[in-house]
């Protein structure tokens, strides 16, 4: 099924030790496939998953990758590599959750 111009929004607030991770790659990969667009904000203990090959891998497919500032600054981890994320805050998230057809929050 082609998904062209259909929104995936995702939401990862869990360690990157959480199964979660692995759902929101296996998620995002399938939508990526059917040719849809794919945002995903990294929030909370998410944000330590920033860095991993599979994130990465999602953004050289073409997904949208967000990361919360706060998280980030909380946990000491660098605000690093601009072209690969968007850092932002809450209202970013607002927006995304707004504009995409579907939204799943990882918990």
């Amino acid at each position: 099924m082609n998904l062209s111009k259909r929104k995936l929004g995702l939401m990862l607030s869990t360690a990157p030790e959480h199964p979660n991770l692995q759902t929101v790659v296996a998620l995002s990969r399938t939508a990526l496939d059917r040719s849809a667009d794919v945002y995903l904000y990294l929030i909370d203990d998410g944000v330590a998953a920033k860095d991993r090959p599979e994130i990465r891998e999602l953004a050289e497919r073409g997904a949208k990758l967000f990361v919360c500032a706060y998280g980030c600054q909380k946990r000491g981890i660098p605000l690093s590599d601009p072209d690969t994320f968007t850092y932002s805050g809450l209202v970013v998230l607002t927006d995304l959750i707004n504009g995409c057809e579907r939204f799943i929050a990882l918990n």
